[in-house]
């Protein structure tokens, strides 16, 4: 039997305080409750709440200064990584445009780590590309398939960061993809681009495979943009 992993006290309360910041529930730049008040809404003692809004302003949501109330930072302006991979985990209170946001910044970041894995693992692409001419026409198995070429090829990359900027987005990534491969024209982009780019690690073609990575990303994101505005 798969059991879940019970929730600590402290975890809880997290989830909770982001959701309502998310909401809007307690607004950007506006002050939390007292924290008395604050840990009776949320179900949690004091000290729990304490250590759950200390972990909360070293990550950039809050601001707490002695003797002041608790302020909801501008996360978007004043946030950090940490933030950012938070974000990703409650894709349903994400604005409309965030998804747009991120294949923006992976029109930037992937032919980067593209072109550096070619350089550096050919043959290690090469086989895994092999296993992708004969994907199942389904949404699901395109979005995790293309989750782990994206994993490897930060892996394979020489830049470290490119797989700390990835490692925090997989689950916004598989839920955007499988909306994204629910269309067959995207799951056809998408084979074609896998056809190419092993093309380009059989060749050992580590520019050409960068220049086709932010083509494809381009258009991918081109498509993401027409299929939302088709859905309107």
């Amino acid at each position: 039997m798969d059991w879940e992993p019970v929730q600590k006290p402290a975890e809880i309360a997290e989830k909770r305080l982001l959701e309502a910041i998310l909401s809007s529930h307690f607004p950007i730049n506006s002050n939390l409750p007292g924290e008395r008040e604050l840990a009776v809404q949320i179900g949690v003692t004091r000290p729990t709440l304490r250590e759950t809004l200390q972990r909360l302003a070293r990550d950039g949501w809050l601001d707490i200064q002695h003797g002041k109330p608790t302020r909801i930072r501008d996360f978007w302006r004043e946030g950090n990584l940490a933030v950012l991979s938070i974000l990703a985990q409650f894709p349903t209170k994400l604005p409309p445009d965030f998804i747009v946001h991120l294949l923006e910044l992976r029109v930037l970041l992937a032919p980067a780590y593209a072109q550096q894995a070619l350089s550096a693992a050919p043959h290690e692409i090469t086989s895994l590309l092999e296993n992708y001419t004969d994907l199942e026409d389904n949404p699901a198995v395109y979005a995790k398939a293309d989750w782990e070429l994206h994993t490897q090829l930060t892996q394979w990359s020489t830049n470290p960061v490119f797989r700390l900027l990835l490692n925090g987005f997989q689950k916004l990534y598989i839920l955007m993809g499988e909306h994204y491969f629910a269309f067959p024209q995207c799951r056809r982009h998408s084979q074609n681009f896998y056809q190419a780019l092993h093309k380009c690690a059989r060749r050992g073609a580590d520019r050409a495979g960068g220049l086709l990575t932010r083509r494809v990303m381009e258009e991918s994101l081109a498509l993401w943009q027409k299929m939302q505005e088709e859905n309107i």
